[in-house]
């Protein structure tokens, strides 16, 4: 199915408690964590968007009840000059996760055909051969037993241009944006190109692509949760153990133990 982004952009309110929706969305999450560390699984959560569209306040939600032993954000930027002399890839091979981990990447090994395609950052033949090996990357990772959620959060010109001059006006929120966030600006129908090729190219059916629509935060937070927790909960043995009866044992003879009733 082809994904065009103009197909997500309502902003419409969210209609549930909010609040309430939040935090049973975050004790699902941190179960699926659970699942990871207890059945040694791990998966990457990789976050893709526009300058200014949220990525961060997800991010933010979904981790909050996650055991931080067990997770990793990575932050993407430029490259270093170290890692500009080795294949693109490279620096995202080290950042991958463990088992029993969960790596979050807000950006990802996508800026070769975004950021990078549009502002010339690499050659034409660079960002085209990007897409085979950037399929063949994720191949081998679900091949040996890493579950890939990859989801994209979109919003529209107004709603970025409100949040750019949000930034400006909040200083502890000054530091978020630069000149980078208007030469993108300048260029969003070349973005918009970028992106829709990305879709085209590597929206596949072990690896599908998920449009979050931001432009009511409140809703597109609802939505991405579920969409992880939904993708995880589905590729994560979500059962867990008897409590072990020689600790139970224990515990009985520490502080007269009795077991809670279900």
């Amino acid at each position: 199915m082809t994904i065009e982004l103009a197909d997500y952009e309502t902003g419409a309110k969210y209609k549930g408690d909010y609040d309430a929706d939040l935090a049973a969305l975050q004790q699902r999450l941190a179960k699926i964590q659970v699942a990871h560390i207890l059945h040694d699984r791990r998966s990457v959560v990789l976050l893709e968007g526009w300058g200014a569209a949220g990525k961060g306040g997800i991010i933010k939600r979904m981790t909050a009840d996650w055991d931080p032993r067990y997770y990793q954000v990575h932050p993407i930027s430029a490259p270093t000059p170290i890692e500009r002399d080795h294949h693109f890839l490279w620096r995202f091979w080290t950042r991958l996760p463990a088992g029993r981990n969960i790596a979050v990447f807000d950006r990802s090994w996508y800026g070769r055909v975004l950021v990078e395609r549009v502002e010339g950052f690499c050659s034409k033949k660079e960002w085209k051969r990007a897409y085979d090996e950037i399929n063949a990357f994720e191949r081998q990772q679900i091949e040996a037993g890493t579950n890939i959620v990859k989801l994209f959060v979109h919003i529209t010109q107004e709603t970025q241009d409100e949040q750019l001059a949000q930034r400006l006006d909040t200083p502890w929120k000054r530091w978020k944006t630069g000149v980078d966030d208007y030469r993108n600006r300048a260029r969003r129908a070349d973005y918009l190109d970028a992106m829709h090729a990305m879709f085209r190219k590597t929206d596949s059916k072990r690896a599908p692509w998920d449009v979050i629509d931001n432009n009511h935060r409140k809703a597109g937070r609802i939505a991405a949760l579920t969409k992880v927790a939904d993708r995880l909960e589905a590729a994560v043995p979500m059962d867990f153990p008897a409590a072990d009866p020689a600790v139970v044992d224990l515990a009985r003879k520490a502080f007269d133990y009795r077991p809670a009733k279900d």
